[in-house]
């Protein structure tokens, strides 16, 4: 499990791009939509999902974590928060595979390298790129500390490199819609991103 979410997350782009409106709908378009689809399936799973003040036995089962994403939708849903320590939402497998669907959207939008994030962000920030990529990248490790699947995506990132290459025409500047795609991307970043996905129940 410490692993999951890293496969077909690289996928590397040998063609130079022609500019960075290009850029950003490449980057853009499958997180948005994958956003999209898991939000849905998030909502209908946790209609069937159970609160409990009864807690699982420790070492049995994981923990997932919690987003903002899901603290929002579950206020909205079940009326409870998933922060509440004295309750437990044993999520509906629909809700599970909803949850797994943020974490991919989450990692894809790291705005390192070649992944859709580093898209976006060489798209709308092409100077403070190279240095926003490293600073995640060095996050990575003390985020490993509390997950070690971090640790594994350090090492992927490492091999396969932080820097975004240039496209073809860097003249070509974003259009407002363009941009509004892009602050939407960063939005979904920062409401999907999980520290600590995945542990045991202690």
């Amino acid at each position: 499990m410490f692993i999951v979410g890293t496969f077909g997350a690289f996928i590397a782009i040998k063609e130079p791009i022609p500019d960075r409106r290009a850029l950003m709908e490449i980057g853009a378009s499958g997180p948005i939509a994958g956003f999209v689809v898991a939000l849905f399936v998030l909502a209908v799973g946790l209609m069937f999902s159970v609160v409990s003040h009864v807690a699982p036995p420790p070492g049995l089962g994981l923990n997932y974590g919690n987003s903002l994403i899901l603290y929002f939708l579950s206020e909205l849903v079940l009326g409870v928060s998933p922060f509440n320590e004295e309750l437990t939402i044993y999520l509906h497998p629909l809700a599970l595979a909803g949850w797994f669907g943020m974490f991919f959207t989450a990692l894809n939008l790291l705005p390192i390298g070649q992944l859709d994030g580093g898209h976006i962000i060489y798209s709308m920030y092409k100077k403070q790129q190279p240095w926003l990529a490293r600073l995640f990248f060095v996050a990575l490790f003390p985020l490993g500390m509390y997950w070690p699947g971090w640790f594994v995506w350090a090492a992927m990132v490492f091999f396969i490199g932080v820097k975004h290459p240039p496209v073809i025409d860097e003249t070509v500047l974003l259009t407002p819609f363009h941009k509004k795609v892009g602050y939407a991307s960063i939005l979904i970043f920062l409401v999907t991103f999980v520290p600590v996905p995945i542990d045991m129940i202690q």
